[in-house]
This record gives C-alpha cells, sequence and structure tokens, in this order.
C-alpha cells in the first residue's frame, strides 16, 4: 500500500534536528557517490505559470525521490513521490510545502553548523516568510542564537514574525528598518526572499560574517550584490552543476571573472571533510542554496519512518 501523507501530519512529527540530521547524512553519503541527484528542470507554461520536477537516489539505502511542483496563479503545490528500489513500489506520496521548507533550512543549519564562527550569537535575516522562519530555526538550532534582526517591506509581516519567532525560539527577534541594518554587525546573514535585485550590499557584510543565500534560483535574479560575492572566501553550493544553471548570485556575481567558478565547493565535500570551511576567523563564508533533490529525498524517508511509526497517513491501493 502507499501512504498519502498530508501536510499537516508532516507538520507533526518533523522536527528541525530530525531535519538536520537527515539532509547532514545524506549529504556525507552524497560526497562519497553513493546519492545520485537530478538537478531540477522547468517547462514554463502559458501566462507566467511553470512546472518544475527533480529527483534522486540513495542507492545503499534503497530509495528514489522524485520531486515535482507547480508555479500557477501566484501558488505552488509541492509532491514527493518516494519508491523503494528494491521492489519498485510506490511507498509514500508526501505533500511537501512544509517539508521542502524544513530540508531548505536545515541545509542552511549544516552549511551554519560548519562554517559560521564559533561564537556567533546575532543573526540578521531578510524575509518574513515561511522559508525565513526555517532558516532562523535552523540557525538557533546550530548556534547559541541571543538576538536575531529581521526585515521585510510588509511592516505588519516583519513584526508578526519577530513574535511568532520570538516566543517559539526562546530568543530575541527584534525588527528593523531596513535590509542595511538587519545585515550589518551579525555573524551570520540569511537572505530567504523573492527579491529579484540585491537586497544584501557588501559594504554592510563585516568580517567574519557567515551567509546563507537561499531565495533566489533563476539565472538572472540574485539577493546579493557583486561587491557581497566579491568580498566571500570560501563559497558552497548544493551543486556545481544546478548553480551554474540558476544560482543568479553567482552567475551575475562571478561575471567577467568566470575562474571564480573554480574555488566553488559543494557542501556535501564540506560536510564529508573533503575540503575545508572557515580557516580564519575574518573570512566571509557563503552558502548559495538552490535545494537539491538529495534533501527532499530524505527528509521523505524520515517522513515516511516516522508516519508508519505514528500510524500517520492513508494507504492508497495501487496496482492492487
Amino acid at each position: 500500500m502507499t501512504l498519502h501523507i498530508n501536510e499537516s501530519e508532516v507538520k507533526t512529527v518533523f522536527t528541525m534536528p530530525l531535519a538536520i540530521e537527515a539532509v547532514e547524512a545524506i549529504s556525507k553519503r552524497q560526497a562519497a557517490g553513493e546519492v545520485l541527484v537530478h538537478p531540477r528542470r522547468r517547462f514554463e507554461l502559458p501566462g507566467g505559470a511553470f512546472f518544475h520536477h527533480m529527483a534522486a537516489a540513495d542507492i545503499p539505502g534503497g530509495f528514489v525521490a522524485t520531486k515535482q511542483y507547480t508555479f500557477i496563479g501566484g501558488k505552488l503545490k509541492f509532491l514527493v513521490c518516494l519508491f523503494s528500489t528494491e521492489t519498485g513500489e510506490l511507498l509514500a506520496l508526501i505533500e511537501a510545502d512544509v517539508l521542502g521548507q524544513m530540508r531548505t533550512g536545515a541545509a542552511s543549519g549544516v552549511a551554519t553548523k560548519y562554517l559560521a564562527g564559533k561564537g556567533a550569537t546575532i543573526a540578521g535575516i531578510v524575509g518574513t516568510g515561511g522559508q525565513a522562519k526555517t532558516q532562523l530555526e535552523a540557525i538557533a538550532a546550530v548556534r547559541k542564537l541571543t538576538l536575531a534582526k529581521v526585515y521585510g517591506r510588509d511592516t505588519t509581516r516583519r513584526e508578526k514574525f519577530a513574535r511568532e519567532m520570538t516566543e517559539r525560539l526562546g530568543i530575541t527577534v527584534r525588527t528593523v528598518d531596513s535590509t542595511a541594518e538587519a545585515t550589518s554587525d551579525v555573524a551570520i546573514i540569511c537572505a530567504a526572499t523573492t527579491a529579484s535585485q540585491p537586497v544584501v550590499l557588501g559594504e554592510t557584510v563585516s568580517e567574519g560574517t557567515h551567509i546563507n543565500a537561499i531565495g533566489a534560483n533563476h539565472m538572472r535574479k540574485r539577493e546579493l550584490d557583486t561587491a557581497t560575492v566579491a568580498k566571500c572566501d570560501r563559497i558552497f553550493v548544493d551543486s556545481i552543476e544546478q548553480s551554474r544553471q540558476e544560482a543568479g548570485d553567482l552567475v551575475l556575481g562571478f561575471a567577467g571573472h568566470e575562474q571564480r567558478w573554480d574555488t566553488v565547493r559543494e557542501l556535501s565535500s564540506l560536510v564529508a571533510g573533503i575540503c575545508p570551511g572557515r580557516t580564519e576567523e575574518p573570512q566571509i563564508t557563503l552558502f548559495k542554496s538552490n535545494g537539491i533533490a538529495a534533501w527532499d529525498l530524505a527528509a521523505a524517508v524520515c517522513v515516511y519512518r516516522l508516519a508508519g511509526e505514528h500510524k500517520l497517513g492513508r494507504a492508497l491501493p495501487f496496482w492492487q
């Protein structure tokens, strides 16, 4: 029987510590060559709509996952299909909006764990949506934050974000009036926006800062200006292949300096100890995240197992 797991059930069982553990574990297997990853592909549909699809396989684990999602009428709909490579069975259909937010946040949590200064206590968040919430939650899971500054264009939304995340995380989350204020004098910056033009400017980024940039996943969109990218001493991505296709922050930031791609490394190599991360405190580090299917696979396996333990979901009799 295939198990259908809905959004509320995912939210019930899938915690950020579990998500970070899952992403870190799959990253180590990816570095060992045990995980196959197909980059995201897009169909552009009439009226500015899109269909996206991506896939990954965990060879020793015996799982394949595909993620499909649509962007139509300004709304996104996500679905992850989890298969067994041993039997060919479709194990689960998982509604994946919450799952996607969690796995993206978890990846930034993993990057922050390995790249941010050990004494980092202040974070700056640009963005107030669901992705920004899981970014801050993940950062707080790997560093002992005392303060997070948040900026978003909508005053009401950023005030609500600050109240909610202060209560959820037990730290002070304070609103500020500009991106410059959010990104100045902080140890960790996270950009989680839908912006197509830079929201993080190099002049505000201090020595020793770690940056997670997760919002822009189109080669003509960017959250970081060229000066910010130029200041980064160590740059990591989820997939170099995918980043060359859709990481506008780097495609545009490296324009005229294409040799900088030779210095970019993948997060999986960092987690596996194949390449170094921060080697000196003053270094500025960057994790440019576009999102890869390996993370969806790891999250889906975790959610599938938890749903079985807690007897959640509905059985769907395919191929009976």
